[in-house]
């Protein structure tokens, strides 16, 4: 099947020992697919080596960010940057090789009938969660669990960060407006495209947690999405 042209938006932050692995990884499932990092001024050198691969290869694309300016930011730069140009497809991805670049064309496919394509770790009951401890992964299932319970959106696992969508999609959200980050900007994103009608379709995945580097989740993240699912709720966000 012919795949549209379609962007894959990694952000980065202190990535060094997976961003030239990862990148590799996505350019090899689909002539489609280029690679946009978004990089929040990495000290460690991320920039500067995906700059030398981008020089070479003209489906690897960079912005550089002067600091840490979170995650939600970072997409939402990226989605920008892809609706300035030709993408039809647009991923949300991580670096570490926690989602596999072996799903993406699973994720193209679902595309051609959906307008937001998720990544599940939770659907149909089942867990596919490798390498975390039982705190996080109760954590991250009681807040799906949560976000289900209050805002009625039907899916199970609204938390995720693996995410397809069409361009219409992205064109349907204020990008203004986005002011959340981690978790709470995986939900705030599906639970507005949902309420606009829009086609939303899950697909099992396995998420591995990272072998190489170090996770960047926090407590301030997940306090955001507890208040934010809230507000949702209420219309106030």
């Amino acid at each position: 099947m012919a795949f549209p042209k379609s962007l894959v938006i990694v952000p980065t932050y202190n990535e060094k020992e997976n961003i030239l692995l990862i990148i590799s990884a996505i350019l090899e499932q689909n002539a489609c697919l280029e690679v946009l990092v978004v990089d929040d001024g990495s000290p460690d050198g991320t920039g500067d080596m995906v700059d030398e691969l981008m020089k070479a290869n003209p489906r690897v694309h960079l912005i550089r960010r002067k600091g840490k300016m979170g995650l939600g930011s970072a997409y939402v730069t990226g989605f920008k940057w892809a609706l300035e140009r030709d993408f039809e497809r647009v991923f949300e991805m991580d670096a570490d090789f926690s989602h596999a670049p072996t799903d993406l064309v699973r994720f193209l496919e679902a595309a051609e009938e959906s307008d937001l394509v998720l990544g599940s770790r939770y659907q149909n009951h089942r867990i596919s969660v490798v390498n975390w401890d039982l705190r996080r992964l109760i954590l991250s299932y009681g807040a799906n669990v949560y976000t289900r319970m209050v805002t009625r959106l039907p899916v199970s696992d609204a938390t995720g960060g693996f995410k397809c969508f069409r361009r219409e999609a992205l064109q349907a959200l204020n990008l203004d407006k986005m002011k959340s980050d981690g978790y709470c900007f995986q939900i705030e994103t599906t639970f507005k495209i949902w309420k606009k009608g829009m086609r939303v379709k899950e697909i099992p995945i396995v998420f591995t947690d990272r072998t190489r580097g170090t996770s960047k989740m926090s407590g301030g993240i997940i306090s955001e999405a507890f208040f934010l699912v809230l507000k949702l709720r209420l219309g106030l966000a």
